[in-house]
């Protein structure tokens, strides 16, 4: 059976830190079914900087026997409001990890497999592959929660914020208008979506997902 890895970087949304800082992370959906991976499904968010941090750790771990490709270039203009700066990163943080996703190398790091399927955060990635966390990577894996795409609490979430950012985090004002959904956030439907339905119609609109 040829196997088939497809990632897809959707849904950008922008997320507060507090009342004065915010950035934008974005959904990453895989599917597979390759041997690689012991979760065929999975489905994260993750933000520009840790896009960052992975590319670092997989050319540190790989001992520069491959290079990587590059992720989009940090842009002191970004804006979180910038719908086409927005979608052009989308677009280049999916093609890196489609071309990474092409080396069995990359494959075999466990901080891939902690970002992609897992809820960890970097720093926790980093204890739990160092070995100084009570659970191995793939109980973390396993552990992470099929949660739904989209649901009523997010649609309803307040996400109108005006600023400019020199990577995907900046200090913003809150606008006072509140219970707006941010344009980068429109849903097509209230109701939810599962993951299996979710990935499966991204294989029907996405042919150019597979890696």
């Amino acid at each position: 059976m040829q196997q088939v890895i497809s990632v897809w970087v959707r849904d950008p949304r922008i997320q507060k830190n507090d009342f004065w800082h915010a950035y934008i992370d974005y959904e990453i959906c895989l599917h597979t079914n390759s041997v690689f991976f012991t979760k065929k499904t999975s489905r994260v968010r993750r933000r520009y900087s840790e896009f960052v941090w992975l590319r670092q750790k997989l050319q540190a771990n790989s001992l520069l026997m491959i290079q990587l490709p590059q992720l989009p270039p940090k842009n002191p203009f970004f804006s979180l409001n910038n719908g086409q700066q927005v979608a052009d990163r989308m677009k280049g943080l999916q093609k890196f990890l489609e071309q990474i996703l092409q080396s069995n190398l990359v494959l075999s790091d466990s901080c891939l497999h902690l970002f992609l399927q897992s809820q960890l955060s970097v720093s926790k990635i980093e204890a739990c592959v160092a070995g100084k966390t009570s659970f191995s990577v793939a109980q973390a894996v396993q552990s992470s929660g099929l949660r739904r795409f989209h649901s009523e609490e997010d649609l309803q979430r307040d996400l109108s914020v005006s600023c400019d950012s020199d990577s995907d985090s900046s200090d913003c004002r809150v606008p006072r208008h509140k219970n707006k959904v941010s344009p980068l956030n429109k849903s097509k439907s209230a109701a939810t979506l599962d993951l299996r339905g979710a990935c499966q119609e991204e294989l029907l609109s996405c042919s150019s997902g597979s890696a």
